[in-house]
């Protein structure tokens, strides 16, 4: 076992690795806030359009609409009168169906949406969809949370466009807001939408009428702060909690490894949150448990690494209640940790390639920790069939775990 003159010494390294780790980190998440504006318009000006010959009241009688072109040639007009706000959307159109949705996080999965066809026959349609899951199934009409007003919402084709509006009803006004926007090419049936041909996220601020990317910058964020969780939280700190369990025979090897591993894996935990924070700043998506559960864990984290550093001499008499602490407080950030992950990868309507990777990760961890576990529990029954006066190396005997750090 490693002195304390020894680890007094070597620690400050550590924390020097650790400090230029945070600083990769940093410009990595930097790189996130430099991203391009693609798919949202750059043309500043929008069509001259007279409302009055094809939409009903009261949206062909609304003067002074704010317009701002916002994907394409998907054009956004609005206004805020008090608690109403008006909307219309227009966009190209031939067959199918277009789709504005409202989301708190800039994902599909729990948006609601309002979307506008023509029928086969000619008739217009406009519903509210809820969009519970990325299934048409999950696609359901009539539902959502949308706050519509009594006035009738209206959709009308004029020449090759159709127009979309609505009014919704609000206690303060809209001010920055993700907006989904979609159209797909085949007709819906019995109000089933086909999967959309084209779609696009962006941040609309309805109090300046200007919309900014969510599928570049957003995107980037929010992939990087999974990037990197994965990598603190699934991958480098697991990896140092096996090293003190299985390998402390490697004495004193085992003890720098662990400390540089959870280190490392502090850094990116701690880059992870703040990344976190960021996007809840820039969308206020409204996902409580993961943020809680992300805040929680990076504090268990620092409460470890504190212990990691104040760690007492062996003959200490606090020795065998910090071995209890460290040890059971590591176990409880890699669960919450974990379950903090899949909330994650849940929350942000991820990939099947997402899932599929980090379940492969997490499998590789569990089935190393059960097989080292077996090994250490098969090196205990055999060391307890030995005679009582059979002489051991104290240093062999403690090759395999018996709870202690």
């Amino acid at each position: 076992m490693a002195n304390s003159r020894s680890w007094t010494l070597i620690w400050p390294s550590f924390v020097r690795l650790c400090v230029l780790n945070l600083v990769v980190n940093f410009k990595i998440t930097a790189l996130a806030d430099d991203s391009g504006n693609g798919g949202v318009a750059t043309e500043d000006t929008c069509k001259n359009t007279n409302y009055q010959t094809f939409l009903p009241p009261p949206y062909q009688n609304i003067s002074h609409l704010i317009c701002t072109p916002v994907w394409h040639t998907f054009e956004l007009r609005y206004i805020q009168n008090g608690d109403t706000t008006t909307v219309i959307l227009s966009a190209p159109y031939t067959i199918g169906w277009v789709g504005i949705g409202f989301s708190r996080d800039g994902m599909m999965v729990g948006s609601s949406a309002m979307v506008g066809w023509i029928s086969k026959h000619g008739h217009a349609k406009i519903n509210q969809f809820y969009l519970r899951g990325k299934r048409t199934s999950e696609v359901i009409i009539d539902k959502g949370e949308l706050p519509l007003n009594n006035v009738p919402a209206a959709v009308a084709t004029n020449g090759a466009e159709i127009h979309l509006a609505f009014q919704l009803q609000t206690t303060t006004p809209f001010q920055k807001q993700p907006i989904l926007l979609a159209f797909g090419s085949k007709y819906p049936q019995n109000h089933h939408l086909s999967t959309h041909e084209d779609k696009t996220a962006i941040v609309f601020d309805f109090s300046a009428g200007s919309t900014s990317p969510v599928s570049q910058e957003l995107t980037q964020m929010r992939t990087n702060h999974g990037i990197l969780g994965i990598i603190g939280w699934g991958l480098i700190l697991p990896l140092g909690a096996i090293i003190a369990r299985y390998f402390r025979h490697k004495d004193p090897v085992w003890l720098y490894l662990h400390a540089v591993f959870q280190f490392v894996g502090f850094t990116f935990g701690l880059s992870t949150v703040i990344l976190g924070l960021q996007l809840y700043s820039k969308m206020h998506a409204h996902i409580q448990v993961h943020r809680g559960i992300g805040i929680f864990v990076l504090v268990l984290s620092i409460l470890q690494i504190f212990a990691l550093i104040l760690r007492p001499n062996k003959d200490s008499k606090i020795r065998k209640i910090w071995n209890w602490y460290h040890g059971w407080f590591g176990r409880i950030t890699l669960i919450f940790a974990t379950i903090n992950i899949v909330l994650g990868i849940q929350a942000a309507g991820a990939g099947s390639d997402w899932k599929i990777g980090y379940g492969f990760l997490f499998g590789i961890m569990v089935a190393a920790a059960t097989v080292l576990e077996v090994l250490a529990y098969l090196k205990r029954l055999e060391m307890r069939s030995l005679p009582p006066n059979f002489h051991t190396d104290p240093v062999g005997g403690a090759t395999f775990p018996t709870g202690g750090m």
